[in-house]
């Protein structure tokens, strides 16, 4: 399961309504174990009690043999829970006599919650352990996005009971977040653009950029991002990496290192509970029509040529911002000919459902694609967006919207 269609799972599982965050906790690790694509069988809730330095068992369930009830261990008896706070996710050799005995030989651990300060360190206030066949770098990738999502939700939960509006702080932003929006529509030498956003609420976490690298303006940045969420800290989110972005830009970054530095400033600036897809392409003026990418965890942009109805997806080249603060990210390209065309576009685009929750899905987008791509790009992106208004009318589900359409005319 990709990390963005498992967040958005997690997140929709834990957005219903319960009475409390023990109820929701427990019901997310419910559903998740049913989920085949993860191969979890089991997991355990574990609750921290600061004043006595410990976790104590809060929920269990699985195939494997139950750990009595608030069954508790020491904090100081796993060194690696102190590099939770930073790591989110650690793995490692069980060490308790007891749980050996019942067939737990190795663990996971990933933090959920607000951290608190236990005798001088950040612990976080719950602990969401998972049985899997495979204690690996997968499984803890897979931990950090459910944890990242539940956290996430955890904080909606108790901001909903405090949350008063602030209409005009919010109008504020709204004008705020399409000042810094670039035009929709943009020639950069043989090629031409045409971007949109449309977001759920006043303000969202979409966003896109045309940047111009240096100031020769031999190269042109093409950016989509995509802020987890909604509301205003999605749109806080995207206004401060598009900036940086641009900042960034004015001193031509070598692609790799850009997308390792944005990584590192999402993980450090923003709370554990937040995270972002970023695809960042770069136009020239090379006549081979050579476009350079790199897409951290990213919807797969559609790259259709002008002979052919033959689509190329442009797949992750690492993981989404934030979450894994060492990661890396590999440079792919494509090259244009006269008339090829690129589309970029957030989830929300793909995951719009229906009365009967349906969602619209890559291969409506692909086909309408297809049919259009004789066309401008603007009128590629009216023609999705029209399609997209019709199907999800009266839809059960709606998510920030945006689409760049890329095209070379000679």
């Amino acid at each position: 399961m990709d990390q963005r269609k498992l967040h958005k799972t997690v997140e929709a599982i834990a957005s219903q309504k319960f009475t409390d965050e023990a109820e929701m906790l427990e019901k997310v690790l419910n559903q998740i174990i049913e989920l085949e694509d993860i191969k979890v069988t089991g997991g355990r809730i574990w609750q921290l009690d600061p004043l006595k330095s410990e976790y104590e068992l809060m929920y269990q369930t699985g195939s494997l043999d139950k750990i009595e009830k608030y069954f508790r261990v020491q904090i100081s008896d796993y060194p690696l829970f102190d590099l939770i706070a930073k790591e989110r996710t650690v793995l490692g050799n069980e060490t308790n006599e007891f749980l050996r005995g019942i067939g737990i030989m190795h663990y996971s651990a990933s933090g959920v919650g607000s951290k608190i300060r236990v005798n001088g360190k950040l612990y976080y206030e719950y602990l969401l352990a998972l049985n899997s066949e495979s204690i690996d770098e997968d499984l803890r990738l897979t931990l950090n996005i459910i944890a990242t999502a539940l956290t996430s939700q955890i904080n909606q939960f108790r901001y909903s009971f405090r949350a008063n509006s602030l209409k005009a702080d919010i109008d504020k932003a709204r004008q705020l977040q399409k000042s810094i929006l670039p035009e929709h529509e943009y020639r950069f030498n043989n090629y031409i653009l045409f971007g949109l956003t449309d977001p759920a609420e006043i303000v969202g976490g979409d966003f896109f950029d045309y940047l111009e690298i240096g100031g020769e303006s031999n190269i042109l940045g093409v950016t989509v991002g995509d802020a987890a969420s909604k509301g205003v800290s999605a749109a806080a989110e995207a206004m401060y990496i598009s900036g940086a972005l641009r900042m960034a830009c004015n001193f031509e970054i070598k692609m790799a290192v850009l997308m390792r530095r944005m990584n590192s400033l999402v993980n450090k600036i923003f709370e554990d509970d937040k995270f972002a897809s970023l695809f960042y392409g770069e136009l020239s003026q090379d006549q081979g029509g050579l476009f350079l990418y790199a897409n951290a965890g990213h919807n797969p942009p559609m790259f259709i040529k002008n002979d052919s109805d033959e689509i190329k997806y442009l797949y992750p080249t690492g993981p989404v911002l934030g979450p894994t603060p060492n990661a890396k990210y590999i440079i792919e390209n494509i090259n244009f000919d006269v008339n090829d065309v690129l589309l970029i576009f957030s989830d929300g685009v793909v995951d719009s459902a229906n009365a009967d929750f349906e969602n619209f899905g890559e291969e409506r987008i692909s086909n309408i694609l297809k049919e259009n791509k004789h066309l401008t790009p603007k009128e590629i992106v009216y023609k999705i967006l029209d399609a997209l208004i019709i199907f999800s009318k009266n839809g059960s589900y709606s998510d920030d919207k945006t689409l760049v359409a890329i095209k070379r005319i000679s």
